[in-house]
């Protein structure tokens, strides 16, 4: 399994946004140059992220994006399937059916009736990573990043989004 690298401009893009004073911005030009990818496909990401609600567009010159929500009420769940979308991660194909040595036409009404071992656990294991995701906010993400960086990274920080919010 493997999360496309939205997942990760996402989080880290989002990340720095946690501290923006009400009502200001921050384009995707400023949030890319600042962590050295692309900002293409950075906005592409923001498009995501803002059709489902958790960016919101601002418009005018020193428009971009601002979080849509509190960042208590984001979770990393809600920025995942943002990106990746809603479809599960395991795609059962019921390949069960076409195995050779089973009866088809006994085996009609246990395909029907019990659902695919397999898929089950797939599924289980998925929702708990589900689980343990949206019981953890963007506002908690923050906290817990901040505690293990130095003053002076903190310092730097505060400062560049100062620097970009005043312009």
């Amino acid at each position: 399994m493997q999360f496309s690298i939205g997942v990760e401009y996402a989080l880290h893009s989002l990340f720095y946004m946690v501290d923006l004073p009400l009502g200001k911005a921050i384009g995707v030009r400023e949030l890319a140059t600042l962590q050295g990818i692309s900002e293409t496909y950075l906005s592409k990401v923001f498009t995501k992220l803002r059709k489902a609600g958790i960016v919101r567009a601002m418009p005018g010159v020193n428009g971009g994006y601002e979080l849509a929500r509190n960042s208590e009420a984001i979770s990393l769940w809600d920025i995942v399937e943002a990106v990746e979308g809603a479809s599960p991660i395991f795609q059962c194909a019921e390949i069960r059916q076409n195995n050779i040595l089973v009866d088809k036409n006994a085996a009609q009404n246990n395909f029907e009736k019990c659902p695919c071992l397999i898929k089950v656990i797939m599924l289980e294991a998925e929702e708990q990573m589900r689980r343990y995701l949206a019981e953890r906010s963007l506002a908690w993400l923050n906290e817990e990043a901040k505690k293990e960086f130095t003053e002076e990274k903190k310092k730097a920080i505060n400062a560049w989004l100062k620097n970009i919010i005043s312009k």
